[in-house]
């Protein structure tokens, strides 16, 4: 069992680069160099509970909600997995969101409590946090709303007018904005966890508004871990002990982060790779470069991506060593033959099974799609359900289709992972 704590659970790579040499004393051209840090299962538990510790100290207690727009970076995960210690629910919120969607968000999550960071790397620019978040606490103070604490990740070296304690605002409160590296390194490591019933939320996340108004959709604690817990296994052929190193390139700002980055696989006890920045960044070959230098062995990518690596060409990947990939996969939405045939050729070495993942927000995890070794492939198609999923195509009266029928997809019983509930943002920045 102490052998398991001390097995990384987290690689985490920012995308800056900072020169070094491979000699001290070498006189060579400068190499790139990222910044990288890993955690043990250990270290996390052990930062999770200092957070989780701080939450409590700042007011939070079991069934509060606690926003958080953070960059991709440890702090992030580290802070989900404190708020579900202490029975809070998270609701995350997409980096790349204006002060408008923040404002709305923390108002429909009643959350008085955002943790966010002073800024994010993004193509070699600094995207500025805080700042949003300022601009969204003005907003809700004029409304009413409080914010009570503000707790701020020091990560980019970029200081929010906020935290330079400027006065005259009639907005700012400086006694509600916090350093994380304040709060957090003094907290105690001992935080037992909080008993849930299986129904208690574990969070809220809304969906992209691709097909209309984005929707809040609440997730409960044991049926969403459960399903998302099998779900990564099963699709992906998780086995801890076996070197494996998993790397889901979506923010965790949404459903796939979340149940893909973080949480399936720490049950699983397979590594998860995260990393911050742009795939183009400092040059178009920055995902190669990063499956090459830590010898990923899943590869977990949307079809946007792929058909942007296609354009940006072939050489690219050819010039990494790409050989300890072991699995693909696609997921967000359907890929097409052409990409899904470049992927398997120029990724996979035409060696590595392909997992063409369908599923949504509101499922949870994968609803349909392959077993890698078992079940047959199709360029561009999904395949079966996933066990537990009875599904079929149904025509518009709801009868079920014979084979090779189009119809509306239809999900017919429940299932773990299921949404539990939904809600809509309150528009109160217009």
């Amino acid at each position: 069992m102490y052998k398991r704590q001390e097995e990384v659970a987290i690689i985490w790579e920012g995308e800056p680069l900072a020169p070094r040499t491979s000699h001290p004393s070498s006189h060579s051209q400068y190499a790139p160099c990222p910044e990288i840090r890993e955690y043990t299962y250990r270290e996390l538990q052990i930062e999770t509970s200092k957070v989780a510790n701080a939450l409590k100290h700042l007011g939070v207690n079991k069934g509060d909600t606690v926003t958080l727009y953070l960059p991709m970076i440890p702090e992030l995960v580290i802070a989900m997995l404190a708020c579900a210690r202490i029975g809070a629910a998270h609701s995350v919120i997409f980096g790349g969101f204006a002060h408008t969607a923040i404002a709305e968000r923390v108002v429909d999550a009643r959350s008085r409590i955002i943790i966010t960071a002073d800024g994010g790397h993004r193509r070699g620019d600094v995207v500025a946090l805080q700042v949003n978040v300022d601009k969204a606490i003005k907003h809700l103070d004029e409304k009413g709303h409080q914010v009570e604490h503000v707790l701020v990740v020091k990560h980019a070296a970029f200081e929010a007018p906020s935290l330079r304690f400027r006065t005259g605002e009639k907005h700012f409160n400086a006694t509600r904005f916090h350093w994380w590296h304040d709060l957090v390194p003094p907290a105690s490591d001992a935080c037992p966890c909080e008993p849930m019933d299986s129904e208690d939320m574990l969070f809220m996340l809304y969906t992209s508004g691709s097909t209309g108004k984005p929707k809040g959709i609440v997730h409960t604690t044991a049926g969403y871990l459960a399903y998302v817990q099998m779900t990564a296994r099963l699709t992906f052929n998780l086995q801890p002990d076996s070197g494996q190193l998993f790397w889901c390139t979506a923010d965790i700002g949404w459903i796939t982060g979340h149940s893909y980055v973080v949480y399936g696989l720490l049950m699983n006890r397979v590594a998860s790779l995260m990393y911050e920045g742009s795939p183009n960044f400092p040059a178009n070959d920055r995902f190669w470069e990063i499956i090459a230098r830590h010898k990923v062995t899943h590869f977990y990518t949307a079809p946007t991506a792929i058909r942007t690596f296609m354009k940006w060409g072939d050489e690219l990947p050819a010039k990494h060593d790409l050989s300890s990939l072991r699995l693909l996969g696609t997921v967000g939405e359907p890929i097409n033959p052409e990409a899904w045939m470049w992927y398997h050729k120029n990724i996979g070495g035409a060696k590595c099974p392909i997992v063409d993942t369908y599923w949504q927000t509101e499922t949870g995890g994968h609803i349909v799609n392959p077993m890698p070794g078992a079940t047959p492939t199709k360029p561009g198609s999904c395949t079966l359900p996933m066990l537990g999923i009875d599904a079929a195509a149904v025509n518009e009266q709801g009868e079920e289709l014979p084979p090779n029928k189009g119809g509306l997809f239809v999900i017919r019983k429940p299932w773990p992972g299921m949404l539990r509930d939904l809600r809509q943002p309150r528009a109160i920045c217009e």
